[in-house]
């Protein structure tokens, strides 16, 4: 029993570094908003063109103004997680943009964001044929190219483009929301303890 209590002690001791988890959360999170938002801002006709086109696109209403608030609740988004500046409150509008991702964009393709049968939680048949035609890109591109200097920085894959990453950042999103922007390397937390001074 003595040996779990020493464990114990040794695992809480780590509370003094809790600030890291929301740190690396934030550093990771930031620049995957940032290279969306300015996707979105570098092709901000297309982007519009797209929300708002229902026969191609999503068919959402008031597409220009549906853009700018997606970019730029990406954008400031990123530069707010960055910082640690009102990070509870940033995730609010970028959950939003995950929601509003996940059920008007990749709902449709399942769970994976890349097609693996193998792995296949729902929509297994786009996976399983998705398997099939990488099987036979596979084949022409061996044949018909230097397919070892085409896979020498990563194999080939076919985008499922399923709910996975949206889901995943949602949930990251939702972590700093409850946990904010962690103690000594965010704004939020001299700002803070600036105000219990006072």
């Amino acid at each position: 029993m003595n040996i779990i209590l020493k464990l114990q002690r040794l695992l809480d001791s780590t509370r003094a570094i809790d600030f890291v988890a929301p740190l690396a959360l934030r550093l990771y999170l930031a620049p995957v908003f940032f290279m969306a938002g300015m996707s979105k801002y570098n092709s901000f006709d297309d982007t519009a063109a797209w929300f708002g086109n229902s026969e191609w696109g999503l068919g959402l209403p008031f597409p220009e103004l549906m853009t700018f608030l997606a970019t730029s609740t990406e954008i400031v988004g990123a530069a707010c997680l960055l910082l640690g500046f009102a990070v509870r409150w940033m995730c609010i509008p970028l959950m939003v943009t995950m929601l509003v991702a996940a059920f008007s964009v990749h709902w449709v393709n399942g769970w994976q964001a890349i097609a693996d049968a193998k792995f296949c939680l729902f929509n297994c048949a786009d996976a399983i044929a998705a398997g099939e035609k990488l099987s036979v890109a596979k084949d022409v591109l061996r044949e018909h190219s230097n397919y070892d200097w085409i896979t020498e920085q990563g194999g080939i894959t076919i985008l499922n483009n399923g709910i996975e990453f949206a889901a995943t950042y949602f949930v990251m999103l939702l972590v700093l929301f409850f946990i904010g922007s962690g103690k000594y390397l965010g704004i939020d937390y001299w700002i803070k303890e600036g105000m219990k001074k006072n």
